[in-house]
């Protein structure tokens, strides 16, 4: 994850954990395909408050984030493997190097201590998955006071 991510994170996240989709999609997915995934994972775990995608696969989902007014993380395609994720894609494993590029990228984009809320959500034209990570919440901590 690279230092703008982070650092915008962390200013987004006072008090309330930040709600991350993450996507991951085939070539031929349409900005239809990923629309639709992320609006059947909003029905199952509630609004998000920023779409992820791998680093080669961020200009869609921006495109996404534009119609929808939520800002686009992007993710470095060569941190994917080192996310654990519930999926575990044999064609995501060989080509990507992860269980799911979905899962992976929310929980890269959302930091350290995220969580899945559910394993990845398919388009009903299967070209797309999303899924949703919980941010862990910070704190700002007053100079002399321990958290």
């Amino acid at each position: 994850m690279n230092g703008e991510m982070s650092g915008a994170m962390n200013g987004a996240m006072k008090g309330k954990a930040m709600r991350i989709a993450g996507f991951g999609f085939r070539r031929s997915a349409t900005l239809a395909s990923l629309a639709e995934a992320l609006e059947r994972l909003e029905a199952r775990h509630g609004p998000v408050d920023r779409l992820a995608a791998a680093e080669s696969m961020r200009p869609r989902v921006e495109a996404l984030g534009e119609a929808r007014g939520l800002a686009t993380l992007g993710v470095p395609d060569a941190a994917l493997p080192s996310a654990e994720t519930l999926t575990r894609s044999r064609h995501s494993r060989q080509a990507r190097g992860t269980g799911s590029v979905a899962e992976a990228v929310a929980l890269l984009a959302a930091g350290p201590g995220a969580a899945l809320l559910g394993p990845r959500l398919t388009s009903m034209d299967r070209r797309a998955t999303a899924a949703m990570a919980s941010a862990v919440p910070t704190r700002d901590t007053p100079a002399g006071e321990t958290p």
